[in-house]
């Protein structure tokens, strides 16, 4: 690919929105040539409006689109080309991310009949977990259930990913991430891997949420199976959709619309969710024997300060502390710091490893049509 732009588009896709980036891949690392954010309900438009900001910056159109997958399932756990087998394997994975996966697949179809010639690219939030030792992974259930694929995951494995590429250089041994935003982890990170992390089989699991409930007593659901003979339709709804701080609040799952508010609901909202927070971050301390970072990421952890100044008053008996009302807190010799997420560049790197291992005449074979 020398001598050339090579033009990657990568798309990560949210519940209402859809964040797309072209990076040159011939760039090391990947260069970003744009990006931008687009509605996915408007389908074909939306990838008009991409195709628009690719031609105002004079770009070719995308011989390689990578995607980020929420979860693969069992059977996809590395970041791979996008075949007819990956799609049936994705297809399989539904039923492990209902909210997640189906809306994937259709982007997917979508980006493929876009661009025919282009090789499409999974790359999952669940890889980066794989590797989670058994302490971690093992969830307690019956074996024979845990033979079909019901073991802890893990997410926002992309972003920890590019957490830890950022801090290379000078790259902590024991590593916490919190990934704040509508959906929120908490991951321990030893020696640039992940062995730990508070999401489970699902992205609904681990700290409470803008509207998913995080983890909740198991007797709850069965309370309302027996009670009120809720469907599975609508226990779902109530743990992803009606859930977390929406559900606490009655008003919204939205941190922004909850810090405007004065009632107490709504406060009490952002204290809980603060909370199950810095509980998930003193786990990962036990998990690793302490911390030498801790870094705050995604729409909450970066751009709210008085969030972070919570978890770390939780954290006073760790040794968390504010050297003054605006600097960082420190956690005892290890420091706590504020990093953007950085998917989309994630996503260009397995992308170009990817597609730089290739030859044309094999990634023609895995085209998606």
């Amino acid at each position: 690919m020398s001598g050339e732009q090579a033009v990657a588009l990568a798309l990560n896709s949210g519940s209402s929105s859809l964040k797309y980036a072209a990076l040159d891949i011939v760039a090391d690392p990947p260069a970003v040539i744009t990006e931008g954010e687009v509605d996915p309900a408007q389908g074909a438009e939306a990838f008009a409006a991409i195709d628009h900001a690719l031609d105002r910056v004079g770009a070719s159109s995308p011989r390689a689109v990578g995607h980020r997958i929420v979860h693969g399932g069992p059977k996809l756990l590395e970041h791979c080309f996008v075949d007819q087998t990956v799609i049936r394997h994705l297809e399989e994975a539904e039923p492990f991310a209902p909210l997640h996966v189906p809306a994937a697949l259709a982007l997917l179809r979508s980006a493929a009949s876009r661009y025919p010639r282009a090789a499409q690219i999974a790359c999952f939030d669940t890889a980066f977990h794989a590797g989670m030792p058994d302490v971690a992974r093992t969830l307690p259930i019956p074996r024979a259930l845990r033979q079909d694929g019901l073991h802890r995951y893990g997410f926002h494995g992309l972003s920890c990913e590019s957490i830890v590429q950022q801090l290379r250089q000078e790259l902590p041994r024991r590593l916490i991430v919190a990934h704040l935003g509508n959906g929120a982890s908490v991951t321990a990170i030893l020696d640039g891997k992940s062995i730990d992390t508070s999401m489970g089989l699902t992205p609904t699991g681990g700290v409470i949420m803008g509207t998913r409930c995080g983890d909740i007593d198991p007797g709850v659901i069965i309370h309302l199976l027996r009670q009120r003979r809720c469907t599975a339709s609508e226990l779902e709804t109530i743990v992803d959709k009606q859930g977390g701080m929406l559900g606490i609040s009655g008003m919204s799952g939205d941190m922004r619309r909850l810090r405007a508010s004065a009632d107490d609901d709504a406060v009490l909202a952002i204290r809980m969710f603060c909370r199950s927070v810095s509980k998930q971050i003193a786990g990962m301390m036990a998990a690793m024997g302490g911390a030498d970072c801790l870094v705050f990421t995604g729409g909450i952890g970066e751009h709210d300060g008085a969030v972070r100044e919570e978890i770390c008053a939780d954290l006073a008996w760790a040794g968390v502390y504010l050297r003054d009302a605006t600097s960082l807190p420190i956690v005892r010799e290890c420091r706590a710091i504020v990093l953007p997420s950085n998917e989309a560049g994630q996503i260009a790197e397995h992308v170009r490893t990817l597609f730089c291992s290739a030859r044309w005449d094999d990634l023609a074979r895995t085209l998606v049509h």
